[in-house]
C-alpha cells in the first residue's frame, strides 16, 4: 500500500483531547486556484432557473426534496436562505446567491478529486486509523458576503452515520475564515460525550430522533485559519458557525469520510447511493 500517517503523536494527542486539529498549509495555493477557478466556472455555467433548491442552514429537515436526495452522486446547486425577493426572484447574481455546490465533487471534478485523493489526503485518513476510508461526501460552500448563512450546533455523526460511527470531517479553507466573515466555533472536547442526535431518512422526508440540545455559547471556542488550512473534526465534535455579515466571503472546501472496513452504513441516512464510492485505499 506504501501510506504512511503524516501526523506527529503530538498532534493525535491533540486531535483525541480537543475533537478538532488545525493543519495549516495543508493545501498549496496551486491547489486552492485550480478548485476556486473550476468553481468559478461552474457557477458560470449553471442555469440558476432550472433549481430553486435552497438548503436551510437553520433547519435542515427542508433540503429533503429529490434534487437534494439525488446530490449524493451529483454536482447540484443550493440557493442561500435569504438570496431571493419577496417576488421570488434573485436579489443579486447568482454568484453571491449560492450557498453550497454538492455533494460528489470529489468524483466528478478533476480538480476537486486530485485534492481528494491525493498521498497527503489518505496520509491524513491512516494516521486517524482508517483501514478502508471513503470520502461520503463533498461540498464547496461559499459563505456569501452579508447572507451566509448561520450553521447551528450540531455533528457530522448525526447525518453520515455507520455502525460504529467513523465520520471524520475534513474542512478546508480556500479563503481566510475569521470571526468577521463565518469561521467555524467548537466546544473543545465535546466529541466525548457521545453522539446526541441522528437525522433520519423516511418514507416523508428526514426528520431527527431528537431535539436540538441547547449549547451555552461560552463553551464554543473560535477556529480562525488562514487559507489552505485544514481542520479535522471528530465526527461528535459539537461546532457551528454565524451567519457571515462582512463583505467579505469565506469560501471553504469540506469533505466527510467514514470507514467501510468493519463499519455499516447506516440504511437511514439521507444519503442512499445507487454506486457504492470506491475506497481511498485498503489496509
Amino acid at each position: 500500500m506504501g501510506i504512511i500517517g503524516n501526523l506527529s503523536s503530538d498532534q493525535l494527542d491533540s486531535f483525541n483531547s480537543q475533537g478538532f486539529l488545525v493543519l495549516e498549509s495543508f493545501a498549496s495555493p496551486e491547489e486552492i486556484d485550480a478548485m476556486m477557478k473550476r468553481m468559478e466556472q461552474l457557477l458560470h455555467e449553471f442555469d440558476c432557473s432550472s433549481t430553486t433548491s435552497i438548503f436551510s442552514t437553520k433547519n435542515q429537515q427542508q433540503s429533503t426534496d429529490n434534487y437534494f436526495f439525488e446530490s449524493a452522486e451529483n454536482v447540484s446547486f443550493f440557493f442561500e436562505e435569504k438570496a431571493f425577493g419577496d417576488d421570488g426572484n434573485l436579489r443579486q447574481q447568482k454568484e453571491l446567491s449560492i450557498n453550497k455546490v454538492g455533494h460528489a465533487l470529489h468524483e466528478i471534478e478533476p480538480a476537486f478529486k486530485k485534492f481528494s485523493s491525493s498521498e497527503k489526503f489518505s496520509s491524513l485518513m491512516f494516521s486517524l486509523g482508517y483501514k478502508r476510508p471513503v470520502v461520503i461526501q463533498s461540498m464547496y460552500i461559499f459563505k456569501q458576503p452579508g447572507i451566509g448563512g448561520e450553521v447551528v450546533p450540531h455533528q457530522d455523526n448525526s447525518f453520515l452515520y455507520t455502525e460504529p460511527p467513523t465520520c471524520t470531517g475534513l474542512w478546508l479553507a480556500l479563503e481566510d475564515a475569521t470571526i468577521t466573515n463565518g469561521c467555524l466555533w467548537a466546544i473543545p472536547g465535546s466529541q466525548k460525550n457521545g453522539l446526541v442526535r441522528r437525522m433520519i431518512r423516511g418514507e416523508e422526508g428526514v426528520s431527527f430522533d431528537r431535539p436540538l440540545p441547547t449549547y451555552d455559547q461560552k463553551d464554543f471556542v473560535p477556529i480562525e485559519v488562514k487559507a489552505g488550512s485544514m481542520v479535522v473534526i471528530h465526527g461528535d465534535l459539537i461546532h457551528q458557525s454565524f451567519e457571515n455579515q462582512s463583505p467579505k466571503s469565506r469560501h471553504a472546501y469540506s469533505l466527510h469520510v467514514v470507514d467501510t472496513d468493519g463499519c455499516k452504513w447506516a440504511p437511514d441516512n439521507w444519503i442512499r447511493r445507487k454506486v457504492e464510492p470506491e475506497p481511498l485505499y485498503v489496509s
